[in-house]
């Protein structure tokens, strides 16, 4: 049975739609982007961790620009994506290695294996759980307010940035 054509027709423009926001943009349409969540947006996190869950060799990255990073994908996770598509030039980098000069535009805290509770992964060994993300955003606004040097500027700033939580449903 073939869709109909207004089904089509749709799927076409949010393609063109989401290529457009691509190009026209030239400076990202917020300062930071902030990411938290399991394997499904880790990317390379868990790399130094005593865990099973890692995914710092091949074939992961095999279709990546930057080779095997730890992401759980042959390619961009969702959050990547969504990031290009807010305009940002580079990936968001992970926690566990990001520099001084990175953390403005942003850090992921995405840990595979991680959960809603402390719980969730511990048989797969070390990851960092959704409230251990949560204290490593404490400790880079910290790090970003030490920095900027005005701790309202840093308030401020944070209220105009994006945050994104994405954990699958075990």
């Amino acid at each position: 049975m073939t869709p109909p054509l207004s089904l089509l027709f749709s799927v076409l423009i949010v393609v063109t739609m989401t290529q457009l926001v691509t190009f026209v943009v030239s400076q990202p349409q917020v300062p930071c982007y902030f990411i938290f969540g399991d394997a499904l947006v880790d990317n390379g996190n868990n790399n130094a961790l005593p865990t099973v869950s890692k995914a710092n060799y091949q074939p992961y990255g095999i279709d990546f620009t930057q080779g095997v990073t730890g992401r759980f994908t042959n390619g961009r996770t969702i959050a990547d994506i969504i990031g290009q598509l807010l305009g940002f030039d580079n990936f968001i980098p992970p926690f566990a290695n990001v520099s001084n000069q990175e953390i403005s535009t942003g850090v992921n805290y995405g840990s595979a294996g991680a959960g809603i509770r402390d719980e969730t992964g511990r048989q797969l060994g070390d990851r960092f759980t959704f409230n251990r993300q949560i204290l490593n955003h404490a400790t880079i606004i910290a790090r970003l307010s030490l920095l900027q040097r005005n701790k309202t500027f840093t308030q401020e700033y944070l209220t105009k940035c994006i945050y994104v939580s994405i954990i699958w449903k075990r």
